[in-house]
């Protein structure tokens, strides 16, 4: 398992992200303080406190790609 923190600070920025996601078979969820939401859910992700950081926990090891494509939301 992998993970990084991230900041979705607007709207497209929570529609890209979404979009990147789906693209991998892999499971990624979103952990924010207690709650956990499946990363594929844009309605999951709007549920979270999206002014603070965003745990991102990719359950695969061979993500070097998708990792690569967050940097643009890394904190």
């Amino acid at each position: 398992m992998k993970s990084c923190e991230i900041m979705l600070t607007s709207i497209n920025d929570v529609k890209t992200f979404v979009n990147i996601v789906n693209n991998y078979e892999f499971d990624v969820d979103l952990v924010s303080g207690r709650y956990v939401v499946d990363a594929k859910s844009i309605m999951g992700i709007f549920s979270l406190d999206l002014s603070k950081p965003i745990v991102v926990e990719v359950r695969d090891d061979s993500c070097d790609k998708f990792m690569d494509e967050l940097k643009q939301f890394v904190k």
